[in-house]
């Protein structure tokens, strides 16, 4: 059963789907696992979907929802921080905890890329989330647009921008706009997986949000709470060096896979390993 829902964050309404398994008794509870979508994308998102498949199917209570400023949700459209993400993460956990078929006690989180990086976070600063499944995240801004941004030339190009970024708000009181590619590069070919409506432009303030957010610094915090780690063994978007220094950071349990023949997006490459690899991982630490 799918059913459209609200609920509030920061005085915003957010909004989300809630998907409920088949075959749930009456007055049964069941652990929930929130689904958080990547950077300007939204809940109808093909990561966000087909995860949100993968763990219906196996027995969980499913949220996906779009974030402040995305999709259907509140907020200024596109105006984005990483810390708005995790304040609107803890809130769905806060919304969950509220349902009679939700075992209160058993809320997980699984992100991708963006959403990873803020799942992460959310993980390390707010003890009800019992498990933690990052997909093509990242733990440190700068390190991260640093490889994103490759040559001197890009580099300096992008810092210039987010310096003009400044500027323009101390001046204006308004936003300057930048391009989503020229904040996250993102290859051509792999363009085709960007929901239909996805944001295509972002005020400097977001990327300034990205530079300044670091869940390596609180990684280590989830423990003794499982954390799982997703990475393409060759990602051309967020650099597969950052899954490394999460997991570096991390205390135990924490898990890493690195998977070859997939990309960003790998749940839609997927042939089936990293399926099963999510499978069973969630049936050893956090099963239904």
């Amino acid at each position: 059963m799918q059913q459209r829902v609200t609920f509030k964050s920061d005085g915003l309404d957010l909004a989300g789907v809630l998907h409920i398994p088949d075959g749930m008794k009456p007055k049964e509870k069941r652990p929930a696992i929130m689904v958080l979508h990547g950077f300007g994308t939204n809940k109808d998102g093909s990561t966000p979907v087909e995860a949100t498949k993968i763990l219906e199917a196996m027995g969980y209570i499913v949220l996906r929802f779009d974030m402040r400023g995305c999709g259907e949700s509140g907020g200024e459209t596109a105006f984005i921080l990483c810390q708005d993400q995790v304040r609107d993460t803890q809130a769905a956990a806060t919304y969950l905890q509220s349902l009679k078929q939700v075992d209160a006690k058993r809320i997980g989180v699984l992100g991708h890329s963006f959403g990873a990086a803020v799942a992460v976070y959310a993980g390390g600063v707010d003890k009800r989330l019992g498990a933690v499944i990052a997909v093509g995240g990242w733990g440190d801004g700068v390190a991260k647009f640093r490889e994103q941004h490759k040559s001197a030339a890009q580099w300096k190009k992008f810092i210039m921008k987010l310096e003009q970024g400044r500027r323009h708000r101390a001046k204006t009181g308004k936003s300057l706009m930048m391009p989503r590619f020229d904040i996250v590069p993102i290859p051509v070919h792999l363009r085709k997986n960007l929901v239909g409506n996805a944001i295509m432009e972002f005020p400097a303030e977001t990327a300034m949000s990205m530079m300044d957010f670091r869940a390596n610094d609180v990684v280590a915090n989830i423990s003794p709470r499982p954390l799982l780690l997703l990475h393409p063994a060759n990602d051309t978007v967020t650099p597969t060096s950052q899954a490394v220094g999460l997991f570096m950071r991390a205390k135990q349990p924490a898990d890493m896979h690195l998977v070859s023949g997939v990309d960003h997006f790998m749940l839609n490459d997927d042939q089936g390993l990293v399926k099963r690899i999510l499978e069973d991982w969630l049936a050893k630490h956090f099963p239904v």
